[in-house]
């Protein structure tokens, strides 16, 4: 190279680079880690070079990955010697006449390699074969555009056939690399599909699932999505076992018509989660946020009607993305979410026609509720009880309520309501079944509840059944509920969101450093207050009284105090209200497409309000109009005031999934000038507005209506 350099002329290099990239035995046994050094090579005499490249073969066979004590190779150990390799792409990316041979050899290289991985079956014979992924992906170029035209998509093939344990090795060492080099083989797949997806149209007859380009980078981007999260802090420790039910041998419906496959029981598991034994909900913090692997060209070109066809259907023969739910954002989600809630329905629906002709009685395709609304929460407990017992697939059915004595269709509106009301009357303080943290604005379940375990699987149910029925919820839970709806349990991690005061107690006690068993006089039992005040004391471990707190055993004292009380003190209370969460969504794929904030959101809504979007899709009835009304007030009212203003209107101040732009409401003149305060519909997120004589006028009554709602205005 330094000759090169004297001479001005780089044709002998390029010539080298186009050997070696070309080759895939060549570019195996190059960058090895050995005496001298393969980056060295460039450096060399001739001499030198035939003397180093026989060595090079003669220590081939030493130069294997370390194993381990079961014979297989170490994932994380490699034959290449990485800083060779980067010093020289660093020497290599300086030089333009290099950049071609590097191209070229590329687009030579990758489908041979591509055969090779796809019929040889080449890396079961040598695992050294990786070499050619892990070399190639130090280029800091990949992402150009001379790259991105043939000769990445083209690579991302041949990576996309590697074995499974393969891919599990290469994410395993990814994971070791720095941030910014596991960012910059993120940023490059990504680029990928960005140029591959804005390059072409898609449509029903050309989808983006047939893009061998798109697809692959995908692939390749999930190995290193694994890589960040094993690469961040992980917590593989704290997981609840899952109940599972017990296979039966006997046919089903569904598999008598032929539908198996549509209602397969059970969260999928992802082939290479698994083989890494880790999952996204393990992730604490992973070294490159969630956030940064979605990708939004990519979710507005996802005919998702189709997508969820491969991904419950035609999963061996076609390509969903779901099977790759990092790179969706929760929109998509949410509408692969929305059709498999609507086809379920839809078989819920024909399975009880079917029923209802052979036993000859009256079809009830509905999950109906009739409630009273004076004694709403028996009325909902004991019917829904009944269904879970005798039929629990009712659950599955779409939900209709009818309150006694009232006249009116259930087309979304009343079943919204009768969530409202049953949600008020559960978490109503006096009835004791969650406690409320005025600090943090969060319920908890009571651990010294007097409330039987039907009324915590019934608020599962509601909270499943909103869901499925695509309802958000006003319910304020810390992260953790939803951390232990998808199966962790909960840690100190936790404790800052749902114990905030006890948080910052242990928190002190770990990073204390006078002598804590004096200074703190604490043993291993604790105390707490029951639902009337009264003190409980609880042994940590056995004898807990007798055991003093010191500088050694506080880390145990610390998780065991936790696990008490996220875990053990509420254990009967959450156990039966996950009984009822999943009786409604235990055969959903929501477990394995959402993450649990993405749940929350699901649920509950988003915090994030635009304002701007909701004036768009608002409708305006009884002869009011946009202008009218937006001149009047809304341009007029603070943030907060609007978030006052959304809960009276919609019974929440959240945005459903999409924002508020995905939120149908209705202002409807109600009357003329009057001293009548504005009313509202939450069921049909309805605001009743007269037609006040001023802009003042109108501006203080709704401020008035909004601020002291709670218990009147709204219907």
């Amino acid at each position: 190279m330094l000759f090169c350099e004297e001479e001005g002329d780089y044709s002998a290099l390029v010539r080298v680079i186009g050997r070696i990239f070309s080759n895939a035995d060549a570019l195996i046994k190059s960058f090895r880690k050995d005496e001298l050094g393969a980056a060295k090579l460039l450096d060399l005499t001739d001499e030198e070079k035939n003397e180093t490249s026989e060595r090079k073969v003669a220590s081939l066979e030493a130069a294997l990955p370390d194993e381990t004590p079961n014979g297989l190779p170490d994932p994380c150990a490699m034959t290449v010697d990485i800083d060779a390799v980067r010093r020289v792409y660093d020497k290599l990316l300086s030089i333009d006449q290099v950049e071609s041979a590097l191209v070229n050899g590329l687009i030579y290289l990758t489908p041979n390699v591509e055969l090779d991985l796809e019929y040889l079956d080449v890396y079961e014979t040598n695992p050294d074969y990786l070499n050619i992924f892990i070399i190639v992906m130090e280029n800091g170029n990949l992402h150009s555009p001379e790259y991105l035209e043939v000769a990445l998509p083209q690579f991302c093939k041949a990576m996309s056939k590697l074995p499974l344990s393969a891919l599990a090795r290469l994410s395993k060492l990814w994971s070791t690399y720095s941030l910014p080099n596991i960012r910059r083989m993120m940023e490059t797949f990504q680029q990928l599909i960005t140029f591959t997806v804005v390059s072409n149209e898609y449509d029903a007859g050309n989808l983006v699932n047939d893009d061998e380009t798109v697809v692959a980078a995908t692939q390749c981007l999930k190995v290193v999505f694994y890589a960040s999260i094993l690469g961040g802090k992980v917590d593989v420790e704290h997981s609840e076992e899952d109940d599972e039910d017990e296979e039966s041998d006997e046919l089903t419906l569904h598999e008598l018509l032929g539908e198996e496959r549509l209602y397969k029981k059970g969260p999928r598991v992802d082939p290479l989660e698994k083989e890494l034994g880790v999952r996204s909900i393990d992730s604490v913090r992973p070294l490159i946020p969630f956030e940064d692997f979605i990708n939004e060209s990519l979710n507005d070109v996802i005919e998702m009607d189709k997508d969820f066809t491969f991904f419950k259907v035609n999963a061996e023969t076609k390509f969903s993305f779901q099977s790759c739910p990092f790179i969706l954002n929760i929109i998509t989600k949410n509408q692969g979410l929305y059709y498999d809630n609507r086809i379920r329905m839809y078989s819920e629906r024909r399975l009880t026609a079917l029923y209802s002709m052979v036993q000859g009685q009256q079809p009830n395709p509905y999950l109906k509720l009739k409630v009273r609304r004076d004694h709403i929460i028996d009325d909902a407990l004991v019917r829904l009880e009944m269904i879970s017992m005798e039929n629990p697939s009712d659950l599955k059915k779409q939900l209709f309520v009818e309150f006694e004595g009232e006249q009116g269709v259930d087309e979304g509106g009343v079943s919204k309501e009768f969530f409202q009301l049953v949600l008020e009357e559960i978490f109503n303080p006096d009835i004791g079944m969650f406690t409320y943290d005025d600090a943090t604005k969060l319920f908890w379940f009571n651990s010294s509840s007097l409330e039987n375990e039907a009324q915590y699987t019934l608020i599962g149910i509601v909270l499943g059944l909103a869901i499925y029925n695509n309802c958000i919820l006003d319910v304020h839970f810390p992260m953790v509920v939803y951390r232990k709806l998808m199966g962790k349990k909960g840690s100190f991690l936790d404790l800052s969101d749902s114990h905030p005061v006890l948080n910052q107690s242990l928190k002190g006690l770990l990073e204390y450093t006078g002598n804590v068993e004096k200074d703190m006089v604490l043993t291993f039992q604790i105390s707490h207050t029951d639902l009337f005040g009264n003190p409980i004391l609880y042994d940590l471990k056995e004898g807990g009284d007798q055991i003093p707190v010191t500088k050694d055993n506080r880390e145990e004292f610390v998780d065991l105090y936790v696990e008490y009380i996220l875990n053990k003190s509420v254990e009967r209370q959450f156990k039966a209200f996950k009984k009822g969460f999943l009786m409604v969504t235990n055969e959903s794929p929501l477990k394995y497409l959402f993450r649990p904030e993405e749940v929350e959101l699901l649920i509950c809504g988003s915090r994030k309000l635009d304002f701007e979007a909701l004036e768009k899709t608002t409708d305006y009835d009884g002869g009011y109009t946009k202008d009218t009304v937006k001149d009047k007030w809304f341009s007029y009212i603070s943030e907060d005031q609007k978030r006052l203003f959304l809960q009276f209107t919609t019974g929440t101040d959240r945005a459903p999934v999409g924002g508020l732009g995905k939120l149908k409401m209705i202002i409807a003149k109600n009357g003329s000038d009057t001293d009548r305060l504005p009313t509202s519909h939450t069921c049909f997120n309805a605001l009743l507005l007269p037609e006040y004589s001023s802009k003042e006028k109108l501006r203080e009554r709704l401020l008035k209506a909004i601020t002291y709602a709670k218990g009147f205005g709204m219907l």
